[in-house]
């Protein structure tokens, strides 16, 4: 028999955001810096590997996916988030909540991937020099990319249903700034076995491979680096992937830092602050992580601005 409190939910309450009205001005404009600094950044990495023929290898070719999902990551996030500042009741409608989530899950594996995918191509271009464009083609190219939007689209299909299939009765209070599974299914009042092994099943199975890719790539390059002779010559080899072991470094670091916190030490406030860094620090900063150390890039920047 059906609990007496048992409602259809067709809101939730967004309370994971600090909520002293003094601070919900001075945030606002922090998070706007933020996002108009990934928008721009973004969109320019966008813009310069499109337009730029210096642009036109497969390593930026993987960059301008990686913005693409940077900066859908962090509109997915951000305009509500910003939104939620300035109005005293932060709601968010039921369907848009559903929406939300599976757009953040669609960005979050896409992410996940894509690293994978230039991680191997960092592997081919160190390992394999001279048939680094037979290895990598542009068909290759093709595939890898598909491949990773295919899974991250699959992913969401299937979690987002499973997390908006169990019955929410009265307490509609999310405790995040954003609609998570975890905070989710933490209010459901029905059994939530299956959609938590769904997600589990998907979070473990995509971490696990795209960082089985990553450390093998790596573990393969470190190996092909100390085998050279010259100090030159290492030097070159580890300047073309320094950007990109760089942003492995941070975005994984995060998300291991977030799930492998002993269960006696983890809080849902040290889960916020981790999702603020890699749903719109990280998306931030990779633009400048990838373009600060890469002269192809900068000299890209500098013909585009003098001939638009």
């Amino acid at each position: 028999m059906a609990p007496e409190n048992l409602t259809h939910v067709t809101e939730f309450i967004l309370m994971g955001l600090p909520q002293s009205p003094e601070l919900q001005v001075p945030l606002f404009f922090v998070f706007l810096l933020i996002y108009t600094l990934t928008v721009a950044g973004n969109v320019g990495i966008i813009i310069l590997t499109t337009v730029n023929s210096r642009l036109q290898t497969p390593m930026y070719f993987f960059l301008r996916h990686l913005a693409v999902i940077n900066l859908g990551d962090a509109t997915v996030i951000a305009p509500k988030m910003l939104v939620n500042f300035l109005v005293s009741k932060k709601t968010t409608l039921y369907y848009e909540c559903a929406t939300q989530l599976g757009g953040f899950l669609v960005f979050m594996v896409a992410d996940i991937f894509m690293l994978a995918v230039m991680a191997y191509d960092r592997y081919v271009a160190i390992c394999n020099p001279l048939l680094y464009m037979v290895v990598v083609s542009r068909h290759v190219c093709f595939l890898l990319v598909s491949l990773t939007y295919f899974f991250s689209f699959f992913t969401a299909i299937v979690v987002t249903p499973c997390v908006f299939s169990v019955s929410y009765c009265s307490s509609n209070v999310i405790n995040h700034f954003y609609c998570d599974n975890v905070p989710l299914l933490a209010l459901s009042c029905s059994d939530t076995y299956l959609p938590e092994t769904v997600v589990f099943f998907f979070s473990g199975t995509n971490l696990f491979f795209s960082m089985t890719i990553v450390l093998i790539s790596y573990f393969n390059i470190i190996l092909a680096i100390l085998r050279i002779r010259s100090s030159e010559g290492r030097k070159k080899a580890f300047s073309t992937c320094a950007s990109h072991m760089m942003a492995v470094t941070v975005f994984y670091g995060t998300l291991l830092f977030m799930y492998l916190q002993p269960r006696t030490n983890h809080s849902l406030d040290t889960d916020k602050m981790a999702s603020v860094f890699y749903t719109l620090v990280i998306p931030m900063l990779n633009p400048v992580i990838y373009s600060f150390r890469n002269k192809d890039v900068k000299c890209a920047l500098k013909e585009f601005l003098k001939n638009p």
